[in-house]
């Protein structure tokens, strides 16, 4: 359930109901806004005494209960759209953000020459693969720590912070000491222990959807990271496994409207990995926009045909200006602000 407290309330006044929730049985999680201020009671309220006896605190507006599991990341909690900051730019809100670079991290070359073209055609964080989670245990499972080192020097090179992904708990403490945003991938969408690991860094999360996940399931994750106190998570829509073998999986533009709706969180697409093919990415792309997408997570490489994954659906220099160029009138249409950087 949630406790909406009356306009302005005192700091004595908030850890007052937060005492009275525990009491309760339940863990307090308090939003506070401009004006309003949100208690979100975690509990069990099958087991636990009512609420409602918290109405007769003055302080006290209402006490609603939330139908959606997710509780800290829904609307009903939170009604305003939430902007997750990722080293100084802002995801999430009035803007909009493409997030570009390779899918594997494969030398410092490389990194530096994506770095440079695509913050010049107006993207704003890079992403890369230093740790590649592969089908195959013979394809390339990427470069590690030095990949890491790589992203960094290009970061302080060209300004574009770093979104790369973590693969396994005893990597969470490498990856977070270069990164700016950890990536949770599809495979590990519902590894928990993972991710209350990754939210316990405090860097912002991009959570992609799992190839087989419910959206209830998507959002329960990332209701796991934002239950254990941090708040910075982006979702990431990037394809489900369906029986439809025309693209590499089967984007969910349903499911983007719907986290749009019932969450306060930003919501970015992935057309790379939903596409598997290159020539899709970009009316995926406007299609995601169309549904009310906060970014887009594209990969970009200097020559795809000679990249050491995903080669089929990589950009390249010339096609990432020109899918730049023609996604701008859509960000238009959509009312957003195209990748400001606000640091």
């Amino acid at each position: 359930m949630i406790v909406i407290l009356k306009p302005h309330p005192s700091d004595d006044e908030v850890r007052n109901i937060e005492e009275r929730v525990r009491d309760l049985g339940y863990e307090p999680h308090t939003i506070r806004g401009e004006v309003r201020t949100v208690v979100a009671a975690v509990g069990d309220e099958t087991t636990h005494q009512s609420l409602e006896t918290l109405l007769s605190i003055p302080v006290v507006d209402r006490v609603m209960p939330v139908q959606q599991k997710y509780k800290l990341i829904s609307r009903e909690t939170h009604p305003d759209d939430f902007v997750v900051n990722v080293g100084g730019i802002p995801v999430g809100g009035e803007v909009f953000q493409v997030i570009a670079g390779p899918c594997a991290v494969e030398s410092q070359q490389q990194v530096l020459e994506v770095a440079e073209h695509v913050k010049g055609q107006g993207a704003c964080l890079m992403r890369g693969g230093a740790f590649k989670p592969r089908t195959s245990p013979y394809d390339f499972q990427g470069l590690g720590e030095p990949a890491l080192e790589m992203m960094a020097r290009a970061r302080d090179a060209f300004g574009l912070p770093v979104v790369t992904e973590v693969v396994r708990e005893s990597d969470v403490e490498l990856v977070a000491r270069y990164a700016d945003m950890l990536q949770i991938g599809a495979r590990n969408a519902l590894n928990y222990s993972l991710l209350e690991a990754v939210a316990d860094t405090g860097k912002p999360v991009l959570l992609k959807r799992g190839m087989a996940s419910t959206v209830n399931e998507w959002l329960l994750a990332a209701e796991y990271i934002v239950k254990r106190g941090n708040r910075n998570v982006v979702l990431c829509e990037r394809g489900i496994r369906t029986f439809e073998t025309a693209t590499r999986n089967m984007l969910d533009i349903g499911a983007v409207a719907i986290a749009k709706k019932e969450t306060c969180l930003p919501v970015v697409v992935d057309p790379s990995h939903a596409a598997g093919r290159v020539d899709l990415v970009e009316p995926l792309a406007k299609a995601a926009i169309a549904a009310g997408a906060d970014g887009l997570l594209v990969e970009v490489h200097p020559c795809p045909e000679k990249a050491t994954s995903d080669q089929a659906q990589q950009l390249d220099f010339d096609g990432f200006t020109s899918f730049m160029e023609h996604i701008k009138p859509y960000i238009d249409l959509a009312g957003k602000k195209f990748g400001p950087i606000n640091r």
